[in-house]
Order: structure tokens, then sequence, then C-alpha cells
């Protein structure tokens, strides 16, 4: 029987048992429990059962063993979402190792410090992606597993077929059984003043993030469309809140025309739909079958304005919440929420605070950094990989500090106001603005840089001030060009403004401020009405 957000919290001062919340353990009981289900629907019209997927796990398992990986290892995966991805990252938790998805938008320097930081001896990747190594650090990697041929030779570093995940075999059994407090991935979310830094999860966070307390309106007989990427914990958690309520899933693209017979060729009863989804499928012709589909239950992310004529026209139930990849939805709504704004109300078991800038709590209605923390152990992310810097200031008094800015109501519910760091958010992706302006620094014409995120439509923009090299010009044009092969397609700018000098502060600060007010001036080049399109790669396993 679903739960809501407000039933108490189970498992209290403690850690879930590892039949409820470790992978291995999640699947095998699947498996056995009912081996037929399907676990996973294809678009068309594909299924593969419980049974069948474990066993393709197991072998693809073993394949990793033999290769030597073993329990507390980091593996890294840098693939899109399919089949393919899901089978390797459970592989990966079936062994006890930690799973490390990376962007497949990345390359150059970003992609650099996410592989060294990661630390993996062994990559899983595809050949429409291994030709962006060539010339990087690679840190401790020494083995390739690769699908297909990118027709790259990388020193030091051994290149298998991907074949070998496919090869029958038993995987021996981890020295110690997986506990909920292990590790079970490390998710790199965009960095601030700084490189992205990964966030190391338990399996009780992931509990807590995916199951019945989060997702209380889901059960066994639902089947999720997942579009979120699985190296996003947007991707990463109806994942897992499936295979805890013992559903089904889908993968797919959201393409806007294509949606609704995605949703018809999985059956899906449940999707989440991020940032602009919701505007590009309103503004689709109205018709005789909107309501003609199996889709019941949608989350929302953020609540847009017209949400409830939207759950009318299409005839289903609406949610909203809050997250990110170190929390564990420690905001949900109630069905159908009618409060404007809002993105959910504390759940049992949270504790959360609005503080100012010396971890006072403000006045109610007050704006304020938001800070958690949890009744029981493990529940949030167990700090930053291998960044010990960035884990004890975000955790400093005791509280996680989320580096958002929030308000609350006098009827408990919160209110996103605004980002307190330099993180810009565009397309449901988190772009480092510390990452962009490094790249573009490299640009022999350029002499410092201020990246910022300007509100254009319903979403954040990329602008870039710059200024130049004394004796030399900057076209926005050839910059744009210059940064293709450089950054992730979401990253580029759309925006460059060229300036003399860059506001400062009588320390020498530059005045980012300032910049993110001035927004988009007359002087400031748009890509976009300059007739630029850019486009992320299309990347597709055969």
């Amino acid at each position: 029987m679903a739960t809501g957000p407000d039933s108490p919290c189970p498992y209290r001062g403690t850690t879930p048992p590892r039949d409820e919340c470790v992978l291995r353990d999640l699947l095998q009981k699947r498996a056995e429990t009912h081996p037929d289900a399907p676990f996973i629907r294809t678009v068309d019209g594909g299924k593969i059962s419980y049974a069948e997927f474990a066993r393709q796990v197991r072998n693809a398992a073993a394949a990793l063993q033999r290769l030597g990986v073993k329990q507390g290892d980091t593996v890294t995966v840098w693939l899109p979402n399919g089949t393919d991805m899901l089978r390797v990252w459970f592989a990966i938790n079936w062994l006890g190792a930690v799973y490390v998805p990376i962007n497949t938008a990345y390359r150059g320097g970003v992609l650099q410090h996410v592989l060294e930081n990661a630390g993996s001896h062994l990559l899983v990747s595809c050949a429409d992606l291994t030709p962006r190594l060539p010339g990087l650090q690679l840190g401790a990697l020494r083995t390739l597993v690769e699908f297909g041929d990118g027709g790259v030779s990388l020193p030091d570093v051994e290149r298998h077929d991907a074949s070998v995940l496919l090869q029958a075999g038993e995987p021996a059994d981890p020295e110690r059984p997986i506990e909920p407090w292990d590790p079970q991935c490390i998710i790199f979310t965009s960095g601030t003043t700084g490189p992205s830094k990964g966030v190391l999860s338990s399996y009780a966070q992931l509990w807590g993030t995916s199951g019945s307390r989060s997702f209380y309106m889901l059960d066994g007989s639902d089947c999720a469309l997942v579009f979120g990427p699985l190296f996003h914990i947007a991707g990463t958690v109806p994942v897992y809140a499936m295979l805890q309520h013992g559903g089904s899933i889908a993968l797919a693209e959201f393409v806007t025309n294509r949606f609704w017979d995605d949703v018809r060729a999985t059956n899906a009863t449940f999707t989440i739909l991020l940032g602009v989804m919701c505007d590009f499928l309103w503004k689709l012709p109205p018709s005789p079958e909107d309501r003609s589909h199996p889709l019941r239950k949608v989350m929302m992310i953020p609540r847009p304005d017209n949400a409830q004529a939207f759950a009318d026209r299409f005839g289903l139930r609406f949610w909203t919440m809050y997250n990110m990849t170190e929390l564990n939805v420690p905001l949900m709504s109630e069905p159908n929420p009618a409060t404007p704004g809002a993105c959910g109300r504390v759940r049992s078991g949270t504790e959360l605070r609005i503080v100012d800038a010396f971890d006072r709590e403000v006045e109610p209605g007050a704006t304020g950094e938001l800070v958690v923390r949890c009744d029981s152990p493990w529940r949030l992310n167990s700090g930053y990989f291998r960044n010990p810097e960035a884990t004890a200031a975000a955790w400093r008094n005791g509280w996680f500090h989320t580096g958002d800015a929030m308000r609350r109501d006098e009827h408990g519910n919160y209110f996103f106001v605004d980002r307190m760091k330099d993180a810009i958010r565009r397309r449901g992706e988190n772009i480092s603005s510390f990452e962009v302006e490094v790249e573009i620094l490299a640009h022999p014409a350029v002499r410092e840089c201020a990246v910022v995120g300007v509100r254009a439509a319903s979403e954040d923009e990329v602008l870039a001030v710059v200024s130049t090299v004394p004796g030399t010009s900057l076209d926005p044009a050839e910059l744009l060009d210059f940064l293709r092969p450089r950054l992730a397609h979401f990253m580029l700018p759309r925006y460059v403004r060229v300036l003399e000098e860059l506001p400062r502060t009588p320390t020498q600060k530059v005045e980012k401020y300032r910049l993110r007010d001035m927004g988009v001036t007359p002087d400031t080049w748009d890509r976009e009405a300059s007739g630029i399109k850019v486009q992320r790669d299309r990347i597709k396993l055969s």
C-alpha cells in the first residue's frame, strides 16, 4: 500500500535491510518472486523480464570480475541511455563495486577532470565517445571496454570489445555482504567556484530518494518512462524507484511530437517532466486523442503555472518536488498542488532550516539558504569523492548546505528563490561557470572572462562577458567555433558581450552580480539571432 510523505519514517535511527535497498539483493528478490514480470520495456514493444535481466547482469558482472573489478572499486561508465547502460550499471553494483557514470557531452578539460577524480582502473564506453580520449591525462585508467571500435589507441590502456559482457558466466560472490551504507554510485554534479564534484551516495540514500515515502504515488503496476540521462540523478532515481516497487521502466528520448506515441507503446503510467517539457507538450494542437493514453501520474519540476490545466487536458494527476544529487527528496507535494511556485512540503524524517550567511535561522517568510539533515544515518550524501575540503564546507555545523535560496510560507510550503552559487541551469543541466570560463580563457584573444546565467523565456541562458588582449579583437562567432570541441553543447554560451574591462570590487574580484543584473544589453551578441544553432551529439548503440 502506498504511503505519503507525511507518514512515519520507517527504520528511524537505523538503516533499511539489505533486501529493501541494496541493488543486488533487490534485483535477486524480484527475479525470484516474479521472474516473468517485465522490468524493461522498449518503444518497439519489446520486454525484458526480471529473471532474464538478472541473468544478463550476472554475465556482465562475471566479465567485469575477470577484468579485475573487485568489491569497493570504482568503475566509470560513459555510455548513452539504453539497455547496455543499465546492464553495466547493475553488473558493477552486483559485484559491490561503485558505479561512476559520466556525462556523454563531456570533453576536454572537464572530461579529464572527472576521469582523474573517479580514479577508476576500468572504463566502459562506446565508439562515438572514445575518440575524445586521446591527448587527455587518464589517471588510473588501465582497461577500456568499448561498444564498437572508435579506432583509438591509448597508451598503457588495454582494450576489450564489449562482447565480453555477453559471455555466459557466474560471478563469485563479494568478499562480504554489500551493506546499505556502502557506496552505490558517484554522480558528478556541476562545480560552482571550482571543478565538478563527485557526489558519493550510499544504497541507503538512494533508497530514501526513490522509495515508497518519496515516490509514494507509485506501485508495482506502474511503468516509468525515463527521459533523464542515467548519468544524472534524474535518470537514476526513477529506475531505482521501479526496482524498489517491482514495476517496470522504459527508456526514451524526449521528442515532443513522439511523446504520446512512446507513452502508448510502452504502456507508461508515470514520467518526470523537467523544465520546458510541459510547455512543449501543452503547445501541441489539441486532439481527441489527448486523453487516449495510459499516463496517469506526472512529476513536474518545476510546477508550471498552467499545471492544473495541463492535468485536466491530458487526464492525469501531477506532483512537484525539490531534490538535488546530494539529497533524498526533502520536499514533496500532495497530488495536484494548488499553490503557484511551491516545490513541496518537508517529508517526515527530514529536518530543514532556512538560514543566513552565518547559519542563523531567518524569520518566517524571509529568504535564506536551505540546509538539510535527517533523523537516520546514510540518508543523505556521503560527501564529495576525494574532495574533503568541499565536503567539510557543505556539511559545516552538522547540516548539509544546498547553496539554494528558499523561503517558506505560513502553510509549510517551500519556494525556490534562486541559486546562491554561480551554477547555471539550462535544459535540465547544471553548468559550472568556472568550467566554461576556463575554456574561454584558453582563447588567445581573451584576457579575462566572467560567465553568468541570464533569464530568457522560462530558463537560464549562458552569457559570457569577456575583455580582449590589448591589440586584438574577438569575433563572437569565431569564439563559439573555438569552444565547440572543448565544451558540452549545453555549456556553449548563447550570449557574448565584449567589454574593455570587467567590473571589479576594491579587492579585484569580478562583480558577477552586476553583469547578471545588466543581463542582455544592446551590445550583446546573440547566436540564435545570428542564426547559429547548437545541437547535442546523436549517440546511439547498434
